[in-house]
């Protein structure tokens, strides 16, 4: 049976997560503390990943209820601590001065920043998936594989790509059971830039891995999956939203059944 065998929240949009045992289900899908943060230029718009590989150099945690934060080079000695509300100034000093831009720290504590609007909900992969993508690209290990596409629920005991199953035919959100919560499939996840690099140092690599991985997810695509739904197959994961408003919390050990 399907289970929950990892929850990754990341408290600050494209920085590390933060493994969890249990973890409340929002009203718009998301898991509770979920990229509550951001990092965003003086126009507002997000400094993440996608824009600039600094950010994998970047070692930014908070604590979402204690609203502590450190911050430093990774792998370097930590440069700055401090508390969110107290000590904010020195935190967007720092980090102005780290990407040689200005940066402020913003907080949305109930959606978060998903980067999907009409699939906000938790984002989900199969352990038996990354280490098939592993295998692809020898010397990788499961752990980078994770750390490219941070997924935020891993589910074992099921076949590679078994995810896929999760979303159907057509657009329409796909219903499934994780404990008591009712969630809908949407869509396998379009990826960007950000697995074509190394997790902790930023560097692209392996070379031609974008190119790789359509070529081995189209070759490996289960027969029973929804083909029609891959415009293209530089895609992993599946992307969900919420079908209820029932107070829901996610616990390891979970089980996911299609919803008949």
């Amino acid at each position: 049976m399907p289970s929950i065998a990892r929850l990754t929240v990341y408290p600050v949009k494209s920085c590390d997560g933060v493994d969890h045992t249990q973890v409340e289900l929002l009203p718009n899908g998301g898991l509770r503390h979920d990229r509550q943060f951001a990092l965003v230029d003086p126009a507002g718009k997000f400094i993440n990943g996608k824009r600039t590989p600094l950010m994998h150099q970047l070692a930014l945690s908070v604590d979402p209820l204690a609203r502590d934060y450190r911050v430093g080079r990774r792998g370097e000695p930590q440069s700055l601590a401090g508390n969110l509300d107290r000590d904010g100034k020195p935190l967007s000093d720092w980090l102005s001065d780290f990407f040689s831009l200005e940066v402020s720290i913003v907080e949305n504590d109930e959606t978060g920043f998903p980067d999907d609007l009409d699939a906000s909900g938790p984002t989900i992969v199969s352990t038996a998936t990354l280490k098939t993508v592993a295998d692809w690209f020898p010397g990788m290990t499961v752990e980078e594989v994770r750390g490219r596409f941070r997924a935020n629920i891993e589910i074992d005991g099921v076949e590679p790509f078994w995810e896929d199953h999760l979303f159907g035919a057509d657009s329409q959100p796909k219903p499934f059971r994780i404990g008591s919560a009712l969630l809908g499939g949407t869509n396998p996840c379009q990826r960007c830039v950000v697995p074509t690099r190394d997790p902790i140092t930023g560097t692209v690599g392996p070379a031609g891995f974008s190119q790789q991985f359509r070529k081995l997810r189209e070759q490996t695509l289960p027969a029973w999956a929804a083909r029609d739904r891959f415009d293209h197959f530089y895609r992993l994961c599946t992307n969900t939203r919420r079908l209820d408003q029932v107070p829901a919390t996610l616990h390891l050990g979970d089980w996911i059944e299609l919803a008949t």
